[in-house]
């Protein structure tokens, strides 16, 4: 017998990766969503995996002190899963995250450490998106309509209201019908202005492109640099990321002129920018990123920089191919982290300066547990509130071997 859809009743505990927090029913480890430390609530069961359970709080017995009216009117436990924290004050979601960063570097990568996530800039907990992704339903009573997924569904919720956007980005959207199946990139670039591209659906093996409103291509900023970046490509999601993280990536490389760079998964090149200021024209940078137009957007960008290299390659490939130690490595990789066999070249080339970036907790850790593992110390970590009101956290970590 199935116990999806039993209802319990359970005091909830820490925190875990993923923005459920941790319960205890007959034994059986219960994983609850929408809940918080120390509640009692009323969960339904929504998932069985082997010897635990998954579950939503859809009643709260007790409440934490650190419970609050949802930041975003489209989340919850039937809503969209885009803001899964919107509950709790952006001070208590700050904590909990730092909590669930320690837990992970303590488990997976043998490190202890101890903090909260940092604030981002000024933006504040609500309105501090400047691109997202919207499907639109392929089929049914919502199809032509575009919306954000519920928590784990291929359902939408169509009302466009979420509390990480600004109100002016996706105004007009939800009015209009769309080609069902297709997908819309929205961005709001750093003169203000709103590009909006649709792309697909696919027909005869062919994904269409089309602007419906700005341009294909937005203006991003950091200091006195400009990007011209697809709107279908990677750009931080944060209006402030890029330039909290350019300046951290130039204090921890401690590049003096004359070394050599590694900017690996370095996108449109933001991070190559600054390294390349701080080795100067007797220097050298490298970039490397699997995306043509992320490779584009940084060769146009950095076409004064005659000693940047901008490859476009997959990482493994491009450091077998270099011939000359880098004095500082900077990775910024997907979710999946770096990995052990880019870690690995990465010790062979005996690069005595890391500075690893990562946007999903157990990777990061993991990977921070591989460096160790090659005799890299970790010098410092920071954690950054980067997507306020979600689980997501990014974390950066410098770490040196003699």
């Amino acid at each position: 017998m199935t116990a999806v859809d039993t209802e319990l009743e359970l005091t909830v505990g820490p925190p875990a990766n993923g923005g459920s927090c941790i319960a205890r029913h007959d034994g059986r480890v219960v994983f609850v969503r929408h809940a918080l430390p120390g509640e009692v609530v009323r969960a339904r069961v929504t998932g069985e995996r082997g010897s635990h359970w998954h579950a939503d709080a859809i009643e709260i017995v007790q409440a934490s002190p650190d419970r609050i009216d949802s930041l975003c009117p489209i989340a919850g436990v039937d809503g969209a899963g885009c803001c899964d924290l919107a509950f709790a004050t952006p001070e208590a979601v700050r904590r909990i995250k730092g909590d669930v960063v320690g837990n992970q570097l303590e488990r997976l990568g043998g490190h202890r450490w101890q903090g909260r996530a940092e604030e981002l800039g000024s933006a504040g907990a609500t309105g501090w998106r400047t691109r997202v992704r919207l499907d639109v339903a392929a089929d049914g009573v919502q199809a032509g309509r575009a919306g954000f997924h519920r928590y784990h569904s291929g359902d939408l919720v169509t009302e466009l209201t979420c509390g990480q956007v600004p109100a002016s980005m996706l105004a007009g959207l939800s009015e209009s019908t769309w080609a069902p199946g297709a997908q819309l990139h929205v961005a709001l670039d750093d003169d203000g202005v709103r590009h909006v591209v649709q792309t697909g659906p696919r027909s005869d093996r062919k994904a269409t492109t089309r602007v419906v409103d700005g341009a294909y291509e937005a203006t991003q900023r950091v200091g006195e640099r400009t990007w011209r970046i697809p709107v279908t490509a990677f750009w931080q999601a944060h209006r402030d990321a890029a330039s909290v993280y350019s300046r951290l990536v130039r204090e921890w490389a401690r590049l003096e002129p004359g070394m050599t760079a590694w900017d690996l998964y370095g996108g449109a090149g933001v991070f190559a920018a600054v390294l390349a200021q701080s080795v100067g024209e007797s220097g050298h940078v490298v970039s490397v990123d699997t995306s043509r137009g992320s490779s584009r957007a940084a060769r146009a960008a950095l076409a004064d920089l005659d000693w940047v290299e901008v490859l476009t390659d997959s990482v493994r490939r491009a450091l077998a191919a270099q011939r000359h130690r880098a004095d500082v490595a900077v990775l910024d990789p997907p979710r999946t982290g770096a990995g052990r066999e880019v870690i690995d070249q990465l010790a062979a080339a005996e690069v005595p300066r890391i500075v690893h970036i990562g946007c999903e907790a157990a990777s990061f850790a993991r990977d921070v547990g591989l460096y160790r593992g090659h005799g890299y110390a970790v010098e410092e970590i920071r954690v950054f509130d980067s997507f306020p009101l979600t689980h997501h956290v990014e974390c950066v970590a410098v770490l040196s071997r003699a």
